[in-house]
């Protein structure tokens, strides 16, 4: 059994997403219940209380911040289901960038244009280096160098990163590293770039990373 956990986002358009991803990967014969970190319910320690069967609890974050690093393991100790292991994020993952790079092609990114990699932003370092890593790897694909913006928490803030780029090419093209639309997607929109990129969405990469998580995490506690 796969708990996979979201953020949580007041706009419906937010667990409709999470949904769908839940179904790509039910789809591949595997069961999954959703739980979310924040915003929404029912929480992690909710889902995990009622299954009786172990669980991996997939967290559906690009990186690793709070709700990661402390908020879901929280929630999974206050459980009662003592076999639930935690997988790590989902991170810079090479699924996810493709992902990333198609949706950006999917707006109308040309050769020549500026690209801002614009995340949700994190006060943890360490999540912040792997949103430099994800623009890294983007640059590489596409390139030509790609800044970093944030919707929230940290700097530079995506309009600011957005009037950056613009200083080096006449059109600048916003990669939007979240998972789902919400309130930090149409901050991206706000920013006064000319293309927007989608959210990565309910991908079918997205459901196979999700796969490869829960099984890395099998292996790894079999082999514990």
């Amino acid at each position: 059994m796969i708990v996979l956990v979201a953020h949580g986002t007041r706009d419906p358009a937010g667990p409709q997403v999470t949904e769908e991803l839940a179904n790509l990967v039910r789809s591949r014969g595997l069961g999954v219940e959703i739980a979310y970190a924040d915003v929404r319910e029912p929480d992690v320690t909710t889902v995990l209380n009622r299954l009786r069967e172990p669980a991996v609890v997939v967290p559906a974050f690009l990186a690793a911040g709070y709700h990661v690093r402390t908020d879901i393991p929280a929630q999974v100790a206050a459980s009662r289901q003592p076999r639930a292991v935690l997988a790590e994020a989902f991170g810079p993952a090479p699924e996810l960038l493709d992902v990333l790079e198609h949706r950006l092609c999917e707006a109308g990114y040309a050769p020549g244009d500026s690209v801002v990699l614009a995340a949700a932003g994190s006060s943890d370092p360490r999540a912040r280096g792997e949103v430099a890593a994800a623009a890294q790897a983007l640059a590489g694909r596409l390139c030509t160098p790609v800044r970093v913006g944030y919707a929230a928490t940290a700097q530079p803030s995506v309009a600011e990163a957005v009037v950056r780029a613009r200083r080096t090419s006449h059109r600048v093209a916003v990669a939007s590293w979240l998972l789902a639309p919400g309130l930090f997607q149409q901050r991206l929109v706000a920013a006064d770039a000319d293309l927007v990129a989608e959210p990565l969405g309910a991908h079918p990469a997205v459901a196979d990373l999700v796969l490869r998580r829960y099984t890395e995490t099998l292996h790894a506690t079999r082999a514990a």
